[in-house]
């Protein structure tokens, strides 16, 4: 057989595989496909293949029939779903440097959120309810957050205090420092209308909280000296809606409401008291 012949015969044999393998991929409705007829062979010699439409939409013919074909989409295509299945269910990364810490304040207490939200001082300085997480939500921002509770403390638009499960734009102090290091914390979002003075977090004399409006910022009540025990990586909190935080069931604390124990830190006041 000459070389003329046999280099033919390769380019045939390889016309012939390249047509199968655009045949696997074809979507056509046509039931008969013909195979390329070599240029040599005798007239009437073309021969047709008959497929079956199903036939040629089965996955599992499709494998046996090419095996590189199913090898490929092995190597190639699973390991791309694997790591992007992979990059989607990886937990996110804590991203924000705060500190967990004890605030004192002037008035000779520790500030504490307990178990079902109150929020007033203790002089118990052993109390794990004295611990807060004090996370950066801006610049000179922070969010003050319960180490045992997970709650967050918030002041609402009349100047009380309380506590919620969710992170809101009432959740957000304005982080000040003071003479001889004492800090105060005021409200991102409200203040006095005329003045334009601050509302602030604040203890009296006898450890209870104060409104905020009530609270200025250079008395003893609204002083606290943060006494950081560690740093640590906090995830960003997710801010939600104060609409959204009143339909969940929480609400934003009203005066209307405020014998519902989740005003003033978390205690019941009487209607003067309020007023």
């Amino acid at each position: 057989m000459s070389c003329w012949w046999k280099c033919k015969m390769v380019q045939s044999l390889w016309t012939i595989v390249w047509q199968f393998f655009k045949l696997l991929n074809r979507d056509s409705s046509d039931s008969t496909i013909p195979l390329p007829v070599l240029d040599d062979a005798p007239p009437g010699t073309q021969e047709y293949i008959m497929l079956r439409q199903d036939s040629i939409q089965s996955a599992e013919l499709k494998k046996k029939e090419s095996p590189f074909r199913a090898k490929c989409h092995e190597i190639f295509c699973c390991p791309l779903k694997q790591v992007h299945h992979k990059e989607n269910t990886e937990p996110e990364e804590p991203q924000l440097k705060g500190i967990v810490t004890k605030l004192y304040s002037r008035q000779g207490y520790h500030l504490q959120l307990q178990a079902d939200g109150t929020i007033d001082g203790t002089k118990d300085e052993d109390s794990t309810y004295t611990l807060f997480n004090l996370i950066p939500v801006g610049l000179r921002v922070v969010a003050i957050q319960g180490v045992q509770t997970k709650l967050y403390l918030a002041m609402n638009s009349e100047g009380y205090l309380y506590t919620s499960e969710l992170f809101t734009p009432e959740c957000k102090f304005k982080e000040s420092v003071f003479e001889n290091y004492y800090v105060t914390y005021s409200s991102m979002i409200y203040r006095q209308q005329q003045s334009g003075r601050g509302w602030y977090l604040g203890l009296n004399k006898e450890g209870e909280i104060m409104k905020g409006n009530h609270v200025k910022k250079n008395k003893p009540a609204a002083h606290f000296l943060p006494k950081p025990l560690k740093v640590a990586m906090y995830k960003e909190p997710s801010l939600h809606d104060l609409t959204e935080f009143s339909r969940s069931g929480s609400g934003t604390p009203t005066k209307s409401r405020s014998v519902s124990g989740v005003l003033n830190g978390g205690k019941s006041m009487s209607h003067n008291e309020s007023t």
